[in-house]
């Protein structure tokens, strides 16, 4: 009589148990994941250091190289949406192996080719395989990542971010040994990282059972999708992105001229700031698990513009270079939370969402760097600089508009 109760409660208390199991932070395959970030972001951050070997090799106009960028940028950010919308409608996880692929083997095409038309068609080839990756990878990466979307998603994008900043390193030494041939080597490590994912593809794509308190599966089950909040949270990123590519591209520039620093204490100071950008992710992401995604973006936010305006108004190059962090803290906290709130604010399009945050709006903000220029030209570097300031201070307000979504999982 009595073992009947004891075993009817145990099983649920198991049942718990193994649901909980199925729903844990899956971090191998998240590391696997970022790895496949990191080489498929090499791919972006070398075209800009293959430029000048461009230049060279075939004669090109300054405007021509910069439109194998221009070929780059667009075919990797605005097709990204559209890669979102096919993820969402059909999962795709072969994307992520076919997408690294394409990523390195086109820019790794340009060592074979010797006219310009088909070095554009290479980088775009590869600008596709970018696009084809990320919002897949992202799909699979909150999922993975279980009650720790935020924390795995800071992960994954700084292996991307990683990528970047090593796609410089590497192909620059590997062009003034071998000449522009060099490029080929770059089809190695994502042919390495494409067969290692495939090999794993069916645990990576393998379903997770959402937890019962997830705010995914809350919004799952009310079955809405908020895109006016979306809309606003879109609005925030491209502020975001407005502030990172200004700084990225003013920084080393406003050292040399307005600190009076030398060249390359700017391209340290620079250095400094990004690898600050690396810590604010990883740190976002972690506080956004723990407190709540709309507050690491508001705080942030708030945050950003007083910290750009003491280093504005700092004169002496240590303290500026000290400031950097703060700067580079503040601006990177909320890069991996936003991707996840998107997913969550569109929980049945979290492949659009994340091509959205990842790819579109990233590039939305480059895409004005131009106008920021032209200020610099005509009233100063420090007038462009002020500026740039004053942007955090509209993704606040803009912030102060969104709506939680991680409040049941705190609870």
């Amino acid at each position: 009589m009595s073992s009947a109760p004891e075993i009817s409660a145990a099983a649920p208390a198991a049942a718990r148990s193994d649901h909980r199991a199925d729903y844990r932070a899956d971090y191998r395959s998240i590391a696997l994941l970022s790895g496949s970030h990191f080489c498929d972001d090499i791919n972006q951050g070398v075209v800009p250091a293959m430029l000048p070997f461009f230049i060279a090799a075939y004669h090109l106009s300054y405007a021509a190289a910069a439109g194998l960028v221009l070929a780059q940028t667009l075919f990797s950010s605005v097709a990204q949406p559209l890669f979102g919308l096919m993820a969402d409608r059909r999962p795709s996880p072969w994307l992520i192996p076919v997408g690294l692929s394409f990523a390195g083997i086109g820019v790794a095409l340009t060592g074979l080719t010797h006219t310009y038309n088909l070095i554009f068609a290479a980088i775009a080839i590869s600008g596709l395989g970018i696009s084809a990756f990320h919002p897949e990878a992202a799909r699979r990466v909150r999922y993975l990542g279980g009650m720790r979307a935020a924390t795995s998603m800071s992960f994954f994008t700084v292996g991307g971010m990683a990528g970047f900043a090593a796609g410089p390193l590497l192909i620059t030494p590997t062009l003034i040994a071998l000449g522009t041939r060099g490029a080929l080597l770059l089809a190695l490590p994502v042919v390495i990282m494409s067969l290692a994912v495939t090999a794993q593809l069916p645990r990576i794509a393998a379903e997770r059972i959402p937890h019962p308190h997830g705010a995914h599966h809350l919004a799952m089950a009310a079955g809405r999708e908020q895109w006016g909040a979306f809309a606003r949270l879109t609005g925030v990123v491209v502020l975001r992105s407005v502030v990172f590519f200004g700084l990225n591209t003013f920084i080393p520039l406003y050292w040399a001229h307005v600190l009076r620093g030398s060249r390359a204490g700017g391209g340290y100071a620079l250095a400094t700031m990004l690898g600050a950008v690396v810590l604010g992710t990883l740190l976002g992401g972690r506080m956004a698990d723990r407190f709540g995604r709309r507050i690491v973006v508001v705080v942030s936010m708030a945050a950003l513009a007083p910290i750009l305006f003491v280093f504005l108004s700092a004169h002496a190059l240590a303290l500026a270079g000290v400031l950097l962090i703060p700067v580079g803290i503040a601006l990177a906290a909320s890069t991996s939370v936003v991707v996840v709130m998107a997913q969550e604010y569109l929980p049945d399009r979290v492949g659009l969402a994340a091509g959205v945050t990842l790819g579109l709006s990233m590039t939305i903000g480059g895409l004005l760097m131009p106008a920021f220029g032209a200020v610099a030209d005509h009233y100063g570097l420090s007038t462009a600089m002020t500026l740039l300031a004053v942007v955090p201070m509209l993704a606040f307000v803009l912030s102060l508009t969104l709506r939680e979504t991680s409040e049941p999982a705190r609870a």
